[in-house]
């Protein structure tokens, strides 16, 4: 009975504690804390780490915040408490600014959100006598880590409203995750919420375009010509690979019509106009909940000058400086970083070249006939393990050219740190797909003249089309990404959880041995005692830790899946559709990670999601570029289509023929071993068939004479009808692009008429005050 009592007792404390409007009105105000620092118990007071922990505390004490000490084990809890009056002078200051001044906060009453924003800012603008402030501190291990603590009774709702598996497929709570986690995480997920909505029509489009490769499968004149061909091709690498037939690419064949047919110019047209829709349509989105959340007129920089003086009310400002010394060192450095990055594309290049000749000359039989595809899918992986290891060098670096810059403010910093490691990630992620997209297949010469890296032949494309090796990189690379990365992602703060549980409980069970006497005050108001309050500490202590890169990493890793999605997708129709499968799990995800797993981040205001939307209007961009040169470049669309009008049956006037009938033959030119310059090229093994006979010719991919191996006249109609295509491509989608932008204005009318009318009754206020102030000196 009285271990129920107890625990009541305790969840009514609990509730107390994290209620904006406590249940008992005599609670004292020190009973809730905004923040919690944690050290190494040193037991000598004449230590440096020591002196450095006291001078800090001191440092914050001076500033009226209240510091509760705890000692635990080997560690040392600082629960800290800042005063009334430093919110108060935060909310005239917000009342009294330019872009402010009908903020939520500037009304009502102070929630633990605002309390714990303002204290972060103090906290790490709070220098000691050395010229040291948190961060360094914490750097030098004097202090082993900072955090805010969860509020239980808004984290259990949150669980129950939202952060739970069973809540896949409801709506979220976004004003609760404002209020709770700022504005700054609502809008990450309002974006992705919406982002995610979008992807259903272009998913659907996408299965279509699938679905109508799959109906000509098995009748596709294409594909019957390469499956039941007999043609002997050229041997696809030097040493130990042999002719082989061009049926034996019969699958590719059939997969590369999946996404290689008509429907993928529509769907890629479509694509490039969705996602300036998505951006347009998001805008107007975003404004309606801004305005709802008073923060529309919300000004960053200026909050960040106003918490400087609420800090120190005599601090000077940081003025603007710019050094072209230091922009051309900055973009010097970028441009090394970025070749370097270019380096390990073409070093992943050069592990398939080598790759594709060694695995050909394995034990297996079915990896060495399959040994060009074996060798891009592991290029593939390693791609994949180049990009976890460049994510952190690029992390690295992108914040030391930000130290470089020595930018004024918080906000700019952030800004030009966002930039500057999306081109990093960019180059990284998507150098290699460029390699695959516009110069596999292009570059490697022909018989007789083959282009080689030392004495390696760079590598063909398929005959059935380079798109099959783009779609093949892109799929192994979205899939490893998306998944893997969910895996961590979830699997480590979970487990850190279920480790630090024994702790916890032992200490819970500590706590009912100290109840009777210390966990009441002397009026018999629930009053916990220290045990209690650690409890609540190691509760966040011991979950995963989050920083300021925690919502930049969830940013950046949805704006990649985004250019994955649009970029790329004429080689890859199905990316939206995975992208939406991945987005509904991840919303979940990151929803039971942040409210059960992590530490609580500082909650933070704002009204956009930052440059992110820059970000986006240049992948727009980009994408239309890429999808009409993949169009136009890398996929069959333009032979189809010249040999269809132009060489093919019905260009002859013939209607008892399929128009496409001979097309795979009309794309090869035959290479013949008598000549001197291929006989270098293969050797005798090369050239005999699995049966033993003799070939003495070959055929390749390509527009040649069999003669003298110049290119053909077919050859240059090509190429001018591709280049034609990419111009008209991009130029009639951007026209697109621009008309749905105007069409879709960023404002809502709804807003637009909030807002008059707030400034109205704001104005109205003024002027109230203004003349009670006037009648009151009377």
């Amino acid at each position: 009975m009285f271990f129920r009592k107890r625990e009541e007792d305790i969840e009514l404390w609990d509730r107390q504690k994290d209620s904006t409007e406590p249940l008992l009105p005599s609670t004292p105000p020190h009973r809730t804390f905004d923040y919690v620092l944690v050290a190494h118990k040193v037991d000598d007071d004449n230590n440096q780490k020591a002196q450095r922990q006291q001078a800090f505390i001191q440092q914050l004490e001076m500033k009226n915040i209240t510091v509760t000490r705890i000692v635990h084990d080997d560690k040392v809890f600082f629960g800290l408490r800042a005063p009334s009056k430093m919110f108060e002078d935060y909310q005239y200051l917000l009342k009294v600014s330019d872009s402010c001044n009908w903020c939520g906060d500037v009304r009502g009453a102070v929630t633990q959100a605002t309390r714990i924003r303002v204290v972060h800012f103090i906290l790490h603008q709070t220098f000691i006598n050395t010229g040291e402030n948190l961060d360094e501190l914490l750097m030098k291990d004097v202090f082993e880590t900072i955090f805010c603590l969860h509020e239980r009774k808004q984290q259990k709702e949150l669980k129950r409203k939202w952060a739970r598996w069973s809540a896949l497929f409801t709506g979220q709570p976004f004003s609760d995750v404002k209020c709770y986690f700022g504005e700054k995480v609502a809008l990450y997920y309002l974006w992705l919420s919406w982002y995610t909505k979008l992807l259903v029509p272009a998913a659907g489009l996408g299965i279509v375009v699938f679905l109508y490769g799959l109906a000509f499968f098995n009748t596709n004149p294409l594909i019957k010509e390469v499956c039941n061909s007999s043609i002997i091709m050229c041997p696809r690498c030097d040493n130990r690979c042999p002719v082989w037939q061009l049926s034996d690419s019969c699958f590719y064949a059939k997969l590369s019509h999946l996404f290689d047919n008509e429907g993928t110019v529509a769907f890629a047209m479509f694509m490039a106009i969705w996602a300036t829709l998505f951006l347009e349509l998001w805008k107007r989105h975003r404004a309606r909940h801004v305005s709802q959340w008073k923060v529309y007129d919300w000004c960053e920089e200026e909050e960040e000058l106003i918490l400087k003086i609420v800090n120190d009310p005599n601090c000077t400002t940081k003025h603007f400086i710019h050094s072209y010394m230091r922009s051309t060192l900055v973009l010097i450095l970028v441009t090394l970083m970025l070749m370097l990055i270019i380096g390990l594309t073409q070093a992943l290049v050069v592990f398939r070249v080598v790759a594709a000749p060694l695995i050909s000359e394995g034990s297996w039989a079915f990896i060495r006939d399959h040994a060009n595809t074996v060798a891009m899918m592991l290029g593939a992986v390693l791609h994949y393990v180049t990009i976890q290891i460049m994510t952190r060098v690029n992390r690295w670096v992108s914040l030391k050219l930000c130290d470089i810059e020595k930018i004024n403010s918080f906000a700019a910093t952030e800004r030009s740190f966002t930039v500057k490691m999306f081109t990093f990630q960019f180059f990284t992620l998507f150098s290699s797909l460029f390699y695959v997209a516009f110069f596999l297949g292009r570059i490697n010469g022909h018989p007789g003249n083959y282009v080689r890296i030392a004495r390696w032949r760079l590598e063909e494309c398929h005959p059935s089309g380079c798109l099959t090796d783009l779609f093949i990189q892109m799929a192994v690379i979205m899939l490893l990404k998306q998944t893997l990365n969910n895996i961590f992602e979830f699997t480590v703060p979970w487990l850190k959880r279920c480790l630090s549980r024994n702790a916890a409980k032992k200490l819970e069970r500590k706590c009912g041995h100290c109840y009777r006497k210390a966990c009441r005050d002397e009026q018999g108001r629930i009053e916990p005692c220290d045990i209690c309050k650690l409890r609540d500490w190691l509760r966040n202590y011991h979950l995963a830790n989050t920083d300021a890169f925690s919502l930049f990493n969830e940013f950046l890793e949805m704006v990649v899946q985004f250019s994955f999605t649009t970029i790329f997708v004429a080689a890859f129709p199905l990316a939206p559709l995975l992208a939406l499968i991945n987005n509904i799990f991840e919303i979940r995800l990151d929803a039971i990670k942040m409210v059960g797993l992590e530490r609580r981040l500082v909650p933070r205001k704002t009204n956009d999601i930052g440059v992110w939307t820059k970000v986006l209007e240049a992948i727009g961009v980009l994408a239309v570029i890429a999808n009409g040169l993949v169009i136009g470049v890398s996929s069959d669309f333009i032979p189809r289509l010249v040999y269809r009008y132009r060489y093919g049956p019905c260009a002859n006037g013939s209607t008892h023929t399929h128009c496409m009938q001979g097309y795979i033959n009309d794309t090869l030119s035959t290479a013949f071993i008598s000549h001197s310059a291929v006989q270098k090229d293969f050797s005798i093994i090369q050239m005999k068939t699995e049966d033993g006979f003799n070939v003495t010719q070959c055929s390749y991919r390509d527009y040649r004479s069999d003669e003298d191996y110049t290119l053909t006249s077919q050859f240059w109609l090509v190429l001018a009808v591709r280049f034609a295509f990419v111009i008209l491509f991009e130029h009639v989608v951007v026209v697109c692009k621009f008309i749905a932008a105007w069409f879709v204005p960023n404002n809502p009318i709804q807003v637009k008429n909030h807002r008059l009318t707030d400034k109205l009754a704001r104005l109205k206020e003024e002027l109230r005050e203004i003349k009670r102030g006037r009648s009151t000196d009377v």
